[in-house]
């Protein structure tokens, strides 16, 4: 067969030639753009993972800890906080710690051992941030360099799916904190699927994860138990994060219990109530909205103040108005944590509490360690950190309960006083050091049989 002549390269092209070509040049360009884009972020990201990992190097004997995690400061919420607390206390006790994270547009502050991934938004959410998986798992032969001697996962999106991945591609075993009971939130957030259908797929997800790490810890011994019925048989260990005692209580600038009243024109004789935490549906705020009455018939110049950002604030204002409680009711967005929640803790007589989902309520060992008496429902977490008279007056979830312990408070000076001297001793068995230890040992028993399955 006679072979079809090419035409000359300086023919003119039809107009299907001219379609095709350009659709080539443009894919081709357009690949190598994205890829010099892609190497260019990465480059200018390695520096950064040099200076960061130098930061904090391990002392002789200690461990080397890659930390990953879907959600870190500015973003408040407790896995920040249970993070910060844990990498603090590591490095004061020689271990190496460098934290894998999102950046964020907003509010973000570089700090030594942080490194952080580019990321998008996530929709219907506009706190949190998506890091990108592949830009995270092209970091793996810089990671491998850095000789890890384990991988910690702290949330269950790209952060756990990451983690396995490393752990896989540099012979690490991964452990990862079950922080969130994500069974009693998804409805919250997806309401177009049936709530005991949300539930199924949550339960569902969960024990999938769980089973691809070597080892789980869990916040407390009411997550372990729902772990444990879900049907995870991952080796699970509870570990509640500690409490930096010493920095939370001595912060630059702190302000006075009148300094704060003067600050939002309260009444010095208002007695006040002060919560703390996301202002989310599931953290209960409504149930503290709806109880205010009966403690208003007692002490009408109570004031609910409400602190903290979330999806549920509008909801909330919406409900204190509905009830005549517009007044009453103060709702101060989030504090920074460098004096003015200092402030509020000190300022308020009682601290107030009804989450139903709580992994471990380390907003109640802030309010105890600064000398304010708890009046909390105890679910979840909270069980292993309330004990009736250690600080707290523990109530049931009625609102005739739980004003009644409110009232107590407010009407004797003489029990506040003595609760509030027994929460401050009571919170300092919390401190984060010794949290810290618990999690070293916990370490150490995961790299042995680590290297004991290697050895079969």
């Amino acid at each position: 067969m006679p072979q079809r002549r090419r035409p000359p390269l300086n023919s003119p092209l039809s107009d299907q030639e001219v379609a095709a070509l350009t659709q080539l040049a443009n894919g081709n360009a357009l690949h190598q753009q994205r890829e010099a884009d892609r190497e260019a972020q990465l480059a200018s990201r390695l520096p950064l993972f040099h200076s960061t990992a130098s930061a904090c190097e391990a002392q002789p004997g200690g461990m080397k800890i890659l930390m990953i995690s879907d959600v870190y400061f500015p973003r408040v919420n407790g896995v920040s906080t249970s993070i910060a607390s844990f990498r603090g206390a590591l490095e004061r006790l020689g271990h190496s710690v460098t934290l894998i994270c999102p950046d964020y547009p907003l509010g973000q502050v570089d700090e030594p051992g942080v490194l952080r991934i580019r990321s998008h938004r996530v929709p219907g959410d506009p706190e949190d941030r998506m890091m990108r998986y592949r830009d995270l798992l092209a970091l793996t032969p810089q990671f491998a360099g850095k000789a890890f001697d384990l991988i910690h996962v702290h949330t269950p999106f790209t952060a756990h799916y990451a983690g396995v991945a490393l752990g896989r591609r540099l012979g690490l075993p991964v452990v990862a904190t079950y922080h969130t009971l994500f069974e009693e939130y998804v409805h919250h957030y997806i309401r177009w699927l049936p709530r005991r259908w949300l539930r199924w797929a949550a339960r569902r997800l969960s024990v999938h994860q769980c089973q691809q790490l070597d080892a789980l810890i869990a916040p407390s011994r009411a997550m372990q138990d729902a772990l444990s019925r879900y049907g995870v048989t991952t080796p699970t260990t509870v570990i509640a994060t500690g409490l930096a005692l010493e920095s939370f209580c001595h912060t630059q600038g702190a302000q006075h219990d009148s300094d704060f009243r003067a600050h939002y024109h309260l009444p010095q004789e208002a007695r006040l109530l002060l919560y703390v935490g996301r202002a989310a549906f599931e953290k209960n705020i409504n149930f503290l909205i709806d109880m205010l009455p009966k403690v208003l018939a007692e002490h009408p110049t109570t004031r609910l103040i409400i602190t903290g950002e979330g999806p549920a604030h509008d909801s909330l204002v919406r409900r204190a108005e509905e009830i005549g409680l517009a007044e009453s009711v103060l709702f101060l967005g989030y504090l920074d944590r460098n004096g003015p929640l200092q402030a509020a803790y000190r300022a308020a007589d009682v601290f107030v509490f009804a989450s139903r989902t709580e992994t471990q309520g380390l907003v109640l060992l802030e309010a105890m360690v600064l000398g304010t008496p708890v009046v909390s429902t105890a679910a979840m977490g909270t069980l292993d950190v309330l004990k009736e008279g250690e600080g707290c007056l523990i109530a049931e979830e009625n609102h005739d309960d739980f004003a009644s312990k409110v009232n107590r408070l407010l009407s004797d000076d003489t029990l506040r006083q003595q609760l509030a001297e027994r929460a401050q001793s009571y919170a300092a068995s919390w401190h984060e050091d010794t949290k810290s230890t618990e999690l070293v040992s916990l370490y150490r028993q995961i790299l042995g049989a680590s290297l004991i399955n290697m050895s079969k």
